[in-house]
């Protein structure tokens, strides 16, 4: 790999066409492949963009969701292609995109060193040579696609018949990925689904080839090692290697947040340092005798990257993730919101994140799947939705009906955040004749659900102009509260500068580190779950937030540990992250179980 960072795909429209804006100059990115409407609409976009045919697919065909999603993949297959080589053939001069491929690299790599090298070279026969190594050992960033694994909707036909178990959704998806022209990844995310990862056995480009080429591989976003190594080890039994583990921040990351039960990022790390190899050991012989299975003949130890995300936010957090846990890579997300070359983020919400402040991020319960989500507060969708409560009018349209989950008042699923469920929950509701404050609280709850099945594609529609009349225009976002000290917008060179630390974009805003902005974050957490039950609490309940307090304080106490041994830290930093977990530690102690 070029970089020793990615892109981590940014809710649905986001970063759903990123690679086509930096995998020339070698950055892997993810796109969602979740929505086949959206994607439809990205193909024609960018094939009259780039003078490509386009032939609409209607939802009407068979099998419309894969065929819609191999279509979009293959041209943005094809364009990077196109893309890189060109960048490839311009000359080596000042400002070229080929100059700034090198330029943009870490400066321990060996190809950036290579070029600054190749530059002091003089014109001649050497220099030529020199230059077309380099061109030879470009390489381009990875093409990777996003699936969340459990958003896996059953489909009908129009008589109401069931379509089949490989036409829900998330298995959809998966074909699409596995039938286009792509080399690159899956990355699973949100949890495990066994039916799925079945599938996934169903494709052969996800084995080695004759000549040891496996052309699909399998990323898994994980926020724990034990749940990694169960999903691992269910996919090595099927010959299927897990090229990397992405582990990822439960609360301190954007979009969707799954909160472990108090188990903190550093400690998870150093889990992942302590296990690996025997991870790795133990996978090996599954897959191998999976593969023999399968009469795959390939005895090579296939490679295994770790690497993490979630709320990183200077070049010495990276450095030090990467070295102290041995890592292969870190992601940088919700930063590249503030990216516009890289992200489609329209202007309006792009000045309101450019200058809001910690308070107006935060954790809520506002996505239909009942997992909590990282909100934006300034957001227009956040707007329409208070704007609907007070015209009596609560809930969205359903449309796209994505998140189509629930069956409480109807036979086949629909959306928690739909008009129509809201409107029979509030019924059931007011049926119930409870005390006053505890109506406003589960109304509150009820109509705290957006839409994001259009939410988090509007400004991708907005930024190209691409809208359809009376469409709605409101705007989802969730950037990771980490995006908070980032207070302007950058181009792509100045983010990347700042990630490899030849350039600070934070200068001297007051920022907590990662660990500790993550230790508060669950802290936080902590405190709302006991206020939510403080009423009614179960011993069932009362046991698991006492266990959830002790993980944290083992939390707390891994990091004095930590930092009392990291020398290559400031003193003055040392200090300020000792007094932040002191006074971190004094508000869980403050919190009465």
């Amino acid at each position: 790999m070029s970089h020793t960072f990615h892109i981590p795909v940014l809710g649905l429209g986001y970063s759903i066409d990123t690679p086509l804006k930096v995998a020339r100059y070698g950055i892997s990115s993810s796109m969602s492949i979740v929505d086949d409407e959206l994607i439809e609409r990205m193909r024609e976009y960018h094939s009259k963009q780039n003078n490509e045919h386009y032939a609409p697919l209607a939802k009407s065909l068979p099998d419309s969701r894969a065929r819609r999603i191999t279509a979009y993949l293959n041209l943005v297959n094809d364009v990077v292609n196109d893309q890189f080589e060109k960048l490839k053939n311009e000359p080596f001069e000042a400002g070229s995109n080929l100059c700034r491929y090198f330029e943009l690299l870490p400066e321990t790599s060996q190809l950036r060193q290579g070029y600054e090298l190749m530059m002091e070279f003089p014109e001649g026969e050497r220099k030529t040579i020199f230059q077309n190594i380099l061109r030879h050992n470009m390489v381009k960033g990875s093409i990777d696609v996003n699936i969340m694994a459990k958003v896996d909707k059953m489909n009908f036909s129009a008589d109401g018949e069931y379509t089949g178990d490989i036409n829900t959704d998330a298995l959809a998806s998966l074909r699409g990925f596995a039938e286009s022209k792509l080399q690159s990844s899956v990355v699973l995310s949100a949890g495990m689904n066994p039916r799925l990862y079945s599938y996934i056995e169903t494709f052969n480009d996800f084995f080695p080839d004759q000549d040891g080429v496996t052309r699909k591989k399998i990323i898994l976003k994980v926020s724990d090692f034990r749940s990694a190594f169960i999903q691992a080890k269910f996919l090595a039994k099927k010959g299927l290697w897990v090229s990397e583990f992405r582990i990822e921040s439960g609360l301190n990351c954007g979009g969707h947040a799954f909160a472990t039960e108090g188990f903190l990022l550093g400690p998870i790390l150093e889990e992942f340092k302590e296990k690996r190899s025997l991870m790795r050991e133990e996978l090996y012989e599954l897959y191998q005798a999976a593969l023999k299975q399968k009469n795959i003949e390939y005895t090579a130890f296939p490679p295994q990257r770790f690497s993490v995300q979630g709320g990183i936010g200077t070049s010495t957090e990276n450095e030090f993730l990467l070295k102290n846990y041995q890592l292969d890579g870190t992601g940088w997300g919700s930063p590249f919101l503030l990216v516009p070359e890289v992200t489609n983020v329209d202007e309006t919400t792009l000045a309101q994140l450019s200058t809001a402040g910690e308070e107006e991020y935060y954790i809520s319960n506002a996505s239909p799947l009942g997992i909590l989500f990282n909100n934006f507060k300034p957001s227009s969708a956040n707007s329409q939705r208070l704007e609907r409560l007070e015209k009596g009018r609560p809930g969205s349209p359903c449309t796209k009906k994505f998140l189509c989950t629930n069956t409480e008042f109807t036979a086949q699923p629909i959306c928690t955040a739909s008009r129509e469920y809201q409107n029979l929950k509030i019924q059931q509701l007011e049926a119930s004749q409870l005390p006053q404050d505890d109506y406003e609280q589960q109304f509150n709850e009820i109509t705290e659900k957006i839409c994001l099945c259009e939410g988090l594609c509007s400004a991708t529609y907005i930024k190209y102009g691409i809208n359809k009349p009376k469409e709605n225009i409101a705007v989802a976002i969730c950037p990771g509260p980490n995006l908070a000290y980032f207070n302007n917008v950058y181009s792509l060179d100045d983010m990347v500068k700042h990630i490899y630390g030849k350039l600070d974009l934070l200068g001297k805003i007051s920022r907590p580190h990662v660990f500790i902005k993550e230790l508060n974050l669950y802290i936080d957490y902590l405190q709302t779950d006991l206020n939510t039950h403080i009423k009614n609490i179960q011993d069932k309940k009362s046991k698991q937030l006492t266990k959830f307090k002790l993980q944290l304080q083992d939390g707390i106490n891994y990091y004095k540990d930590l930092f009392a041994q990291t020398p290559e830290y400031a003193i003055e930093f040392l200090q300020a992250v000792r007094n932040d977990l002191a006074i971190a530690e004094n508000k869980l102690n403050a919190i009465l179980l």
